[in-house]
């Protein structure tokens, strides 16, 4: 096995096992799909698999500026622009899909969207919002368990709509500090009903989303990325983390789902090796690590059978032939990072392939 060997995820044939990770871009105005972003994920499809960035699951999940939706039919026909242009350039992609929960303004979110979570704790910090620049976090409502529930449909919705959009497969969200993060952590879920107050009610609503999913999908096409022990967007550590992810692995596993994406360093937080073990030995199926990763390092991972694919982040920004460019040894352009989350092309499609 080597990163350059093809991979069977489910249905899905990979060519390599070179992952793009699911990056914030910022360039769906309006929060629809569109051509540039069709542009710029075509000419990275020389990966074994594209994860896209976060798709938004309804208007209360869009709390950053100009994130895409999945939502609507105008958006699956935008999506449609980028999955067409990926297949025929010989690539797979996955959407994924997400709600940002607390995590984002009201300035940011569509007519009749509002900002929600578990429970009414304010994060720390700042959001951007293009009409006037950084604003503190709003204090979120607290879900009702009809909102929950609603929740869960919006998922299963989006999933639905991204494989008639023509999508391979989706990757739900639960990691790095939004909605399904914030059901997970105890300092933001305070709830005292079957969504919060144990590990068991913490995990109810990630369990109950992929399964909303696969009854629209499959669980072959479906997989979930995780960030155990993260703190980004103002999550806490606590001492049931590594005990709680194993087991949210263990259930996941008995659905025959497609991988769980693991993010080892992101945000100030590293993984420990312990318990990335224990989720892997838990999980029992496909594997994708995340997490600052170079050629070596992602061949000795593959190799000693600590994942099965291995995602790259920024590195597929300013290279867009990043395969062929670790396959050869050849140097890496370096990203401008002024324009990773600003609006057009600049920064975007205008980094050059080889040769």
């Amino acid at each position: 096995m080597s990163l350059f060997s093809e991979f069977e995820l489910g249905p899905t044939r990979l060519k390599n096992r070179i992952v793009m990770a699911p990056m914030t871009r910022s360039r769906a105005i309006g929060n629809m799909p569109n051509a540039l972003m069709a542009e710029y994920y075509a000419q990275r499809a020389s990966a074994g698999l594209i994860l896209t960035e976060a798709i938004a699951v309804s208007p209360n999940g869009t709390g950053y500026p100009r994130i895409p939706g999945l939502w609507s039919n105008q958006q699956v026909e935008g999506w449609r622009l980028t999955t067409d242009a990926v297949h025929d350039a010989g690539g797979k992609i996955f959407a994924q899909i997400f709600h940002t929960g607390r995590i984002g303004h009201a300035l940011n979110l569509p007519a009749g969207g509002e900002v929600l979570g578990p429970s009414a704790v304010t994060a720390a910090g700042e959001m951007y919002t293009d009409q006037e620049g950084m604003q503190p976090h709003p204090t979120p409502r607290a879900m009702t368990l009809d909102e929950v529930a609603n929740a869960r449909e919006e998922f299963a919705h989006a999933a639905k709509n991204a494989i008639a959009a023509g999508f391979d497969g989706v990757e739900l969200h639960a990691a790095n500090g939004y909605l399904l993060t914030q059901f997970l952590t105890p300092n933001t879920n305070q709830r005292d009903d079957a969504y919060g107050g144990s590990i068991e009610g913490r995990n109810r609503l990630t369990l109950e989303t992929a399964d909303a999913i696969t009854a629209e999908i499959g669980a072959d096409r479906l997989g979930v990325r995780l960030s155990p022990h993260g703190v980004f967007n103002d999550l806490v550590d606590y001492p049931e983390t590594a005990e709680q992810y194993a087991q949210l692995a263990a259930e996941l596993g008995k659905r025959n789902l497609a991988y769980t994406h693991l993010i080892e360093t992101f945000g100030g937080s590293t993984v420990p090796p312990s318990t990335l073990d224990g989720v892997r030995s838990a999980f029992g199926g496909t594997v994708i690590l995340n997490g600052a990763y170079d050629r070596n390092k992602a061949d000795a991972a593959i190799a000693g059978e600590r994942a099965d694919l291995i995602a790259f982040g920024v590195p597929f920004i300013a290279n867009p032939d990043l395969p062929r460019r670790l396959e050869q040894g050849a140097a890496l352009a370096e990203a401008r990072q002024e324009h990773f989350y600003a609006p057009g092309a600049e920064g975007y499609t205008d980094y050059p392939a080889l040769g």
